[in-house]
């Protein structure tokens, strides 16, 4: 069972200009932020909705400070990687996030991809890079699903 982390807002170890990925863990290679920029741009433009990804590990975490600096909304995914919260994966949604995407969906890819098994064998970089590709098709299925029902 994870324990229960204390609440931390730290802006100062948020990066100067914005970027929709923080990698302060050190997970990821450029190449892999950089797909994965990509990845969350154009979800974005296709779906609407705001996918932003935070690598860490606690305590080490700019915290509550990412709100602001992402301008979180009812459309935002918060994705934080940080292995010490037990689970690598971890997600705050938005309220039509959570509308749109079916509950479970947060649970079943967190305990695929994020439970310390996988991540131990294929790195934290490939939890993280798989992670936001199911993200991404679930989004554009359930918007897809919902244009043919009610389009």
């Amino acid at each position: 069972m994870a324990k229960r982390l204390e609440g931390a807002n730290n802006p100062e170890l948020l990066p100067k200009e914005y970027t929709t990925v923080i990698d302060l863990a050190g997970f990821l290679s450029q190449g892999q932020e950089s797909r994965i920029k990509e990845a969350v741009a154009r979800l974005e433009e296709d779906t609407g909705f705001k996918l932003r990804v935070l690598a860490q590990n606690y305590p080490i975490t700019p915290g509550v400070a990412v709100r602001e600096f992402w301008h979180v909304d009812e459309k935002t995914i918060i994705f934080v990687a940080d292995p010490s919260l037990g689970n690598i994966l971890n997600f705050n949604v938005g309220a039509d996030v959570d509308l749109s995407v079916p509950r479970n969906f947060w649970k079943r890819l967190a305990g695929k991809y994020g439970n310390l098994f996988y991540w131990h064998e294929k790195g934290e970089d490939a939890s993280i890079e798989v992670a936001v590709s199911a993200i991404s098709n679930c989004l554009r299925q359930q918007r897809h699903t919902h244009v043919q029902r009610f389009g």
